[in-house]
């Protein structure tokens, strides 16, 4: 061969419909084994350069095809053309459920085709080989192809209602074939078989958009319609992914958690123990000036109470920058009851208590505490209570666990809600299978032998 030789590409023969004498155009001529007229519908054999009438079919073209015959787009990698169009159906306890399909014709690489239901679209290709044939653990029919198994899904008669364009094969309406389906989401292997022959192939699920984008269809693809048997579980609904991305910014939320207490300078920079008499004297004081170094960061407040019985204290504070004099105002109580009830004894202590104050700017501050309790009734003479004891300490930049056991909760929170989607999107997608349930749903078996009792 000249190696500057131009390559010959197939192109449409015109011919003329013997029926309505409308012109037919045949787009693989020499591949095609049948066309139908687009005018009348008669089914003509391409094979017989007479265009010999197969079928006639004078119903008027009541489907119309979501892609025009003789569209051209590419898909894995090639250019094809749409030349023939078929809706197919089968019937299930008398409700009759439809799909379309299209055929794909490419000069070099032959026939493929899409098969569209409810919106649904994936690509088909015959197999070269066949399936191995097997069971699952639930006694489901199953094949495998490539080391892929596929769940039996659905067996069926399907019914050819309606044909228009050219098919390599004799396709005839009214056609009747028995069908089988077999699922590996996004994928499918199908059986159709005839009283001469058995054929095996492969889809693969394809969304609207990226075909209307192939075949440069204006308006946007139709929305599809439920679940399919091979559409693909969205991201977050597949099995386990919820976990993963929670794992995932667990590791990162501890991961900071770990960084910033590593960080955290934790500086004493008060600690003082202080008494109180009640009703005895001024009870306001402010304690001496103390250094917040560096920028604005956190400070606790903790307070201890000791010889606490029967009582309680609230430690009204103030820290206050000695020179804005901006003040944070806050409080803290402690106590200490006790006693017996029915001869047990029981107790409720509360003599330590803190509080974290954020982002506060570097300075010079001093504390200003105000000690209060319950005063005494006005009239009833009273012993002189005794003195409390009680610890102030403050710690300069500690580590706040909180909020990031806080953002664990909120990360946890909708995971019983996402863990459901999963199940629920699989539960849905064998809902109009031969079973109802996908193939590893539990299966009760029951145990009796089915002996009458003695």
């Amino acid at each position: 061969m000249n190696p500057g030789a131009r390559k010959i590409v197939p192109k449409p023969k015109a011919l003329n419909c013997p029926n309505c004498g409308s012109a037919i155009e045949l787009r693989a001529m020499g591949a095609a084994a049948a066309v139908v007229c687009s005018y009348c519908s008669v089914t003509l054999d391409a094979t017989n350069p007479q265009l010999v009438i197969l079928q006639r079919f004078q119903a008027q073209m009541t489907v119309q095809p979501l892609i025009p015959l003789g569209s051209r787009g590419k898909l894995f990698g090639a250019i094809w053309e749409i030349i023939g169009f078929q809706q197919r159906g089968i019937d299930v306890e008398g409700t009759n459920y439809f799909w379309r399909e299209y055929v794909l014709f490419n000069p070099y690489k032959g026939f493929r085709y899409l098969s569209e239901y409810d919106n649904h679209w994936s690509f088909v290709t015959p197999l070269p080989s066949l399936p191995v044939p097997g069971q699952n653990a639930n006694s489901r029919p199953t094949m495998t192809l490539d080391g892929v198994t596929y769940g039996h899904f659905q067996t069926a008669r399907a019914y050819t209602w309606f044909v228009i364009g050219e098919f390599p094969w004799q396709v005839k309406v009214g056609e009747i074939v028995s069908t089988a389906d077999y699922v590996a989401a996004p994928k499918m292997l199908s059986s159709e078989t005839t009283e001469n022959e058995v054929t095996w192939s492969r889809g693969e699920y394809i969304e609207g958009k990226d075909l209307w984008a192939a075949f440069q269809l204006p308006n946007a693809a139709p929305a599809a319609i439920g679940v399919y048997s091979i559409q693909p579980a969205p991201i977050d609904n597949r099995a386990g992914r919820p976990w993963k991305l929670f794992l995932l910014f667990a590791a990162l939320l501890m991961t900071m958690m770990i960084f910033f207490s590593a960080r955290a300078r934790q500086e004493t920079v008060l600690d003082q123990t202080y008494a109180y008499q009640p009703v005895v004297g001024e009870k306001s004081f402010v304690t001496k000036p103390f250094d917040l170094a560096g920028n604005s960061a956190n400070l606790q407040v903790e307070v201890f109470g000791e010889g606490i019985d029967n009582d309680w204290i609230f430690i009204s504070m103030a820290l206050i920058n000695e020179s804005t004099g901006q003040a944070y105002d806050f409080g803290r109580q402690i106590s200490y009851y006790s006693g017996t009830d029915g001869g047990e004894a029981w107790s409720e202590n509360n003599l330590k208590d803190s509080a974290v104050l954020p982002s506060i700017p570097g300075g010079r501050y001093y504390l200003r505490i105000e000690p209060e309790t319950e005063p005494p009734t006005p009239g009833v003479p009273a012993a002189l209570p005794k003195p409390f004891k009680y610890n102030v300490k403050l710690v300069r930049d500690v580590p706040f666990y909180f909020r990031y056991f806080l953002g664990l909760f909120f990360l946890l929170l909708p995971l019983p809600f996402l863990g459901r989607r999963g199940p629920n999107f699989e539960n849905l997608r064998w809902t109009e299978s031969d079973y109802g349930v996908p193939p590893n749903a539990i299966v009760w078996k029951s145990n009796s032998s089915g002996d009458d009792d003695e």
